[in-house]
């Protein structure tokens, strides 16, 4: 009796690797994508190769997901630590013989340039998912206490280079694992209110706090200037408050339905400065107008809500506060950006998640995305 072993073929070969993947996830993902290809067409067609380089950005990033979605929650675990030591251990090398530009020491030469901050936006929630996961049925006052003390030493470090925007998304991310893992309200609601009450007295007292010499404490004397050019930007229309001005205008000329792509006027004039990265959404806003903006909008709450059910669903304590705390990141990108385009937040540089360039933070969303689909994944592959 002769045995005959079928070889299996390539489709059966390379489904198992698709097996689980969340496809609503994938879907507002795909649709954000589409709105970041078709806006970068119109606003980088004449900037060099912006359209091709962004495209060959969000290939990257579509990869990334697709190999990080084949690793399981149990072996990001075991990552968590050693990736959390690393970048903190090259944030300290920055901050002793990191690469200066523009005035900012971000960068460190490790045969390649690269920006350290960057690895803590997927470093920090990984290493305190990590930690509550092993605290689990036994937390402690003195353990939030160590989480924010190993949140608070790469946020310090981050703040000094100065990098506000990337601070202030590995702040989120932090921070919303910490809630997540149970931390009291009695503890949260004191912080909020005494901001409250300081942004009020901010905008009171504006004309006496932005006046020529004053300086604040703590902050850099650019940041200063941010804040004081959002309480006013008429207060230098061709200068500090150009950007500002210019991306309002923008957005408010769209109107209802937009005038049309490649039709925005402030965009292809260039008043709209950092048109195909920070300021993109005041370039979408002006061709597809108010209906437009609710179609993008709401392409994002999509995914959020996605990101929270994974969260909701996922088998471990890791495994929900990771999903949590990435979809966080990612609601703090696209309300950070569009907040500061629309002029209710200070300029802070973060980026609008698909459709403004940059290489890096592409990779990073590549990076989360891929471990929400990580996560799905496992939940799926548990329940068959």
């Amino acid at each position: 009796m002769r045995v005959v072993f079928e070889r299996p073929s390539l489709l059966q070969r390379v489904t198992p690797w698709f097996e689980g993947f969340d496809g609503a996830l994938a879907f507002a993902v795909f649709l954000l994508a589409c709105a970041g290809m078709l806006t970068m067409l119109s606003s980088g067609y004449d900037h060099g190769s912006r359209f091709v380089d962004h495209s060959r950005n969000m290939l990257l990033a579509g990869c990334i997901m697709f190999v990080v979605a084949q690793i399981s929650p149990q072996r990001l675990m075991s990552l968590a630590v050693p990736l959390y030591l690393a970048g903190v251990a090259l944030l300290i090398a920055v901050a002793i013989f990191g690469i200066t530009k523009k005035g900012a020491r971000r960068w460190i030469y490790v045969g390649i340039t690269i920006q350290p901050s960057e690895i803590l936006k997927i470093a920090m929630p990984l290493m305190l998912s990590w930690w509550f996961q092993k605290r689990e049925g036994q937390l402690r006052p003195l353990d939030f206490g160590v989480a924010a003390l190993l949140l608070v030493v790469p946020v310090g470090l981050i703040i000094r280079q100065p990098d506000l925007g990337t601070a202030l998304l590995v702040l989120a991310a932090g921070v919303s694992v910490i809630f997540y893992a149970g931390l009291s309200w009695k503890l949260i609601i004191p912080p909020l209110v005494l901001g409250l009450i300081g942004i009020f007295l901010v905008v009171i007292f504006e004309p006496q706090l932005c006046a020529e010499g004053m300086r604040w404490p703590i902050l850099h004397d650019y940041q200063q200037q941010r804040i004081c050019t959002l309480l006013d930007p008429s207060r230098d229309p061709l200068g500090k408050g150009f950007h500002i001005l210019q991306g309002m205008i923008a957005i408010g000329s769209g109107g209802i339905f937009g005038k049309g792509f490649m039709q925005g006027t402030q965009t292809h004039l260039e008043f709209i400065p950092e048109r195909t990265t920070d300021f993109i959404f005041a370039a979408f806003s002006e061709e597809f107008g108010l209906f437009g903006n609710l179609l993008l909008i709401g392409s994002f709450v999509f995914l959020i809500l996605r990101g929270l059910a994974i969260a909701l669903e996922a088998p471990t304590l890791f495994s929900r506060l990771l999903a949590g705390s990435i979809t966080f990141i990612l609601f703090t990108y696209a309300f950070v950006n569009m907040g500061m385009v629309s002029g209710i937040l200070p300029v802070v540089g973060v980026p609008l998640p698909f459709v403004s360039y940059g290489g890096t933070a592409m990779v990073t969303l590549g990076l989360g995305l891929g471990i929400l689909m990580s996560i799905s994944k496992s939940k799926r592959l548990v329940q068959t």
